[in-house]
């Protein structure tokens, strides 16, 4: 049996795009959140703080569903016809680059971002009530972020793995309108690219 070589063994493509990816988005996403906190009183910067942490753990349930899912079940659904069905099958055969994403890169993300808010809505609430003590509020905020965090996902990974193909399907719902409505194919295979030179070959065809 031939040995598979580093390249292969480790997608060494993948982890250089998640990588820079990763970067920018961090960038991108702690700035945004830091400039709309900013405007908002306590309460709506803590309903943020909120679903930041929500996000956080719905993709991290997407993540342990399509690691943890098979693809027998979205066979058979493609062979009635079922077109997310095809959605649904990358999404298993890519589980490493999709779990990577969604557990690790939206996951750690959210937890930046969330510690940012937390930062912002402690020096707001000390600003308004002077007479709090900034590090009792701190460890008490970072306390209930974090309790909430690993409690969601805690639950999470349960729900993750007990309605996997569930999820999965519902996933492949939403990745399938994307693909239909918008053209945006964010899971793309062998089959995908020679469906795209065949349409360019025929369109090419066309104009001669």
């Amino acid at each position: 049996m031939k040995k598979k070589s580093f390249k292969e063994k480790y997608n060494i493509k993948w982890i250089v795009l998640i990588s820079i990816w990763t970067f920018l988005m961090a960038i991108v996403f702690t700035v945004v959140s830091e400039r709309l906190v900013e405007n908002l009183n306590v309460f709506m910067s803590f309903i943020v703080l909120l679903s930041i942490v929500l996000i956080g753990i719905v993709f991290d349930v997407i993540g342990i569903a399509v690691a943890t899912g098979g693809e027998q079940v979205f066979h058979s659904m493609a062979s009635n016809r079922i077109k997310e069905a095809r959605h649904a099958i990358k999404l298993v055969r890519n589980a490493s680059q999709v779990s990577n994403f969604c557990n690790d890169v939206i996951g750690d993300i959210s937890g930046i971002i969330s510690g940012a808010i937390s930062t912002n809505i402690m020096f707001n609430v000390i600003t308004i009530y002077k007479d709090l003590n900034g590090v009792v509020l701190s460890i008490l905020l970072t306390s209930l972020v974090a309790s909430l965090t690993v409690g969601g996902k805690a639950f999470g990974k349960d729900l993750g793995m007990n309605y996997n193909e569930e999820i999965i399907f519902f996933v492949s719902k939403i990745l399938y309108f994307l693909d239909e409505k918008f053209g945006i194919n964010l899971l793309k295979d062998k089959k995908d690219i020679k469906e795209k030179k065949d349409k360019k070959m025929r369109k090419n065809n066309k104009e001669k």
